[in-house]
């Protein structure tokens, strides 16, 4: 948690655990913990049951999406005898979002199965429904038939496009802010959205305004009208304008694009709206801005990185701080003896080691919803009562999964070989915190770029680290979170100083006694798995195994194949962020480069992944298999990029496991070697 944790609203004693109670539970905890068995890895496969929660403004209602037979609903749950309605989609889509946009008035998106992702991709589609489960309505879509329910279906028109919820109007529980982008025949070069008010009860649309430039994004304040757009353009530059209160076009900002400044939110009164910003007193922060004070004020700042966002307080949309991950969970609330950063505080003392935040709460403060979540703990939702200061659990986002069985992660710092200084983390398997020499997993994030590895949950990292085996993560140059320039850092560096730096974060935990460099394996996702690969051949006497999960073994094959170059901005990233002179992109490639293999491979590939076509996948395993060189390949024809279907996943995981331990041995086991 971070340092700025001030005094407590009122005496802790009220609602937090006694200490000496708590330090007893933990002795008991810890005992049972040294004897538990590893979760088992269906259960580590499961999605989460409950994604989000948020309560309606008047705080009679709770909204949710909640997993069902398989399929993500929205469930809308009275308090006051805690009864509710599921809300089914047509064809079992999957509720993607939601917002409360009056005390009775839920509007939300929905996903399905299309494309190149690990989870239902966004239809475009906004659809709306009363609390009690009544007025079910499909205000925007390409399926006007969308709901099997519903009144007002008849009336939607059929959109070849896609709409995005932009902000609620105060005052006005009838309409909500929506930019909507019809999908161009035309459309590689990116499209111009409109924004519009939009009619909750019908779908109706009055047009406010369209972008300035193709991609762009909205920010609107809370009386419903649209400030800011911003976005990148063709040479990955941002560009950020203005839309003038009094009347007018749109402003370019150029001085705000310059220092790569995103504006993110209004507050409560629309007295000034709050930009991502370099910080002047350096680093990485948050600034205001106001119509009387146009230039940029810093208001919060962190020397090594950038902001997780903006800080919610107790009531909707209120601003109480910033949140950051420096290492683990931080906040820095804007003011100390603000109500929200006295009761966080509070909280915090409750629930000591992990995070917790607002993420919801009524209109006028009285009642909150609070996530406490960790490393260990995929979370639980609270509803928090401010006047009598009261907790009350809520709902379990993974109720199946005991955090006292699970690994926790452990940030570290090192300095790159050019004396660069990059952070990570250590999962050690339970129990065996303090031993040396253990097996390990080099885990490589995927991304690249604008991606990083957190200090959370992560299903991945408990199903190798519970089987005994140390977790390594780094956060390479050119991952996310760490300012543009670091990022920038990556261009350009797959295979070269990227891959140094997840080679230099290995050669750290042997360096520490923490990793066994007899039992090493290397294994990622994406361009984690084109990683892991290239640190195979790369370093062919570093790693013993190495897992490449639905990755890129051939670079200029990325410039032909999958749904990047399909775009103008998809060639200009690969033009700006890959490279573009083949030669290299070809040295560079692991399937060019299998005389230096020594380590065992393992293959994973989704048949119908559009963001790395299976073909990269299978032509290295071609050219294993004319090698004679063994290797495991697991193909699944009905997944996409990263497996979705729980079996799958537990499969990938048992399959794992078993060309780890056949590669480098088995894990520890809980409480011995």
């Amino acid at each position: 948690m971070a340092a700025e944790r001030g005094r407590a609203h009122r005496k802790t004693g009220e609602i937090a655990m006694d200490t000496r109670r708590w330090l007893v539970a933990l002795v008991l905890l810890c005992a049972t913990f040294l004897h538990a068995e590893p979760v088992p890895l269906a259960d580590l496969a499961r999605h989460m049951q409950y994604e989000a929660v948020k309560i309606s403004p008047d705080g009679k209602y709770l909204a949710t999406t909640a997993l069902v037979d398989g399929h993500s609903l929205l469930a809308l749950i009275r308090l006051a005898d805690k009864k509710g309605q599921l809300i089914r989609q047509r064809n079992e889509d999957a509720v993607t979002d939601f917002w409360w946009i009056s005390p009775t008035r839920v509007v939300y998106t929905v996903g399905t199965r299309l494309g190149g992702y690990d989870r239902p991709l966004p239809t475009g589609e906004l659809y709306a429904v009363n609390a009690d489960g009544t007025g079910s309505t499909m205000l925007y879509g390409f399926r006007k038939d969308g709901m099997t329910t519903g009144t007002l279906v008849k009336q939607v028109v059929s959109e070849r496009g896609s709409a995005e919820f932009i902000g609620t109007i105060a005052g006005d529980p009838k309409h909500i802010l929506v930019a909507t982008r019809l999908w161009d025949a035309n459309g590689k070069h990116g499209v111009f959205a409109t924004a519009s008010r939009m009619d909750v009860r019908t779908g109706k649309l009055r047009e406010i305004t369209t972008a300035p430039m193709r991609d762009a994004f909205f920010v609107g304040d809370h009386q419903g009208r649209i400030r800011f757009a911003w976005g990148e353009d063709e040479q990955g530059d941002v560009r950020v304008f203005q839309l003038p209160l009094g009347g007018g076009d749109w402003k370019p900002m150029p001085e705000l694009g310059a220092s790569h400044s995103v504006p993110t939110a209004f507050d409560r009164d629309d007295s000034g709206a709050y930009f991502s910003c370099p910080a002047p007193s350096g680093g990485f922060g948050i600034c205001r801005w106001s119509e009387d004070k146009p230039t940029l004020q810093e208001v919060w700042s962190n020397p090594t990185v950038e902001s997780d966002g903006l800080l919610q307080g107790l009531a909707e949309d209120d601003i109480a701080g910033v949140a950051y991950m420096d290492g683990r969970a931080g906040i820095a609330p804007f003011d100390m003896q603000s109500p929200a950063a006295r009761m966080l505080v509070a909280l915090m003392k409750q629930f000591p080691g992990e995070s917790v935040r607002f993420v919801s709460g009524t209109s006028d403060g009285s009642l909150s919803v609070v996530l406490v979540e960790a490393d260990a703990d995929p979370g639980t939702f609270y509803l928090f009562d401010a006047k009598a200061a009261r907790l009350t659990p809520l709902l379990k986002r993974a109720p199946w999964i005991n955090p006292q069985s699970m690994a926790t992660k452990q940030p570290f710092e090192f300095a790159a070989r050019d004396g660069m200084k990059l952070q990570g983390y250590l999962s050690y398997p339970p129990g065996h915190e303090q031993d040396k020499h253990l097996p390990t997993v080099v885990m490589v994030h995927g991304g690249p770029f604008s991606v990083r590895d957190r200090w959370e949950y992560d299903a991945d990292v408990q199903a190798l680290a519970t089987r005994g085996y140390v977790v390594v993560q780094v956060n390479f140059r050119g991952s996310g979170g760490y300012g543009y320039a670091f990022e920038q850092a990556g261009w350009r560096e797959w295979g070269g100083k990227m891959q140094d730096d997840v080679t230099d974060a290995t050669r750290w935990a042997i360096a520490q006694g923490i990793a066994d460099p007899q039992r090493l394996c290397i294994y990622g996702a994406s361009y984690g798995g084109y990683a892991a690969l290239e640190g195979a051949v790369k370093e062919p006497d570093l790693y013993q195994c190495a897992i490449g999960y639905v990755g890129i073994y051939d670079l200029p094959l990325m410039y032909r194949r999958g749904d990047i170059p399909e775009t103008v901005s998809g060639e200009n990233y690969l033009k700006r962020q890959l490279g573009d002179d083949m030669a290299q992109l070809a040295q560079r490639s692991p399937i060019n480069q299998l005389d230096a293999l020594k380590a065992r491979v393992m293959l994973v590939v989704g048949g119908q992944d559009r963001r790395v076509p299976p073909i990269q996948g299978a032509n290295l395993h071609e050219a294993l298999l004319k090698r004679h060189v063994p290797h495991v390949w697991l193909e699944k024809p009905g997944e996409m990029h990263g497996f979705y279907d729980e079996a799958n996943v537990a499969e990938l995981y048992g399959k794992m496991l078993d060309f780890i331990g056949s590669s480098i041995g088995p894990g520890v086991t809980a409480g011995g070697k």
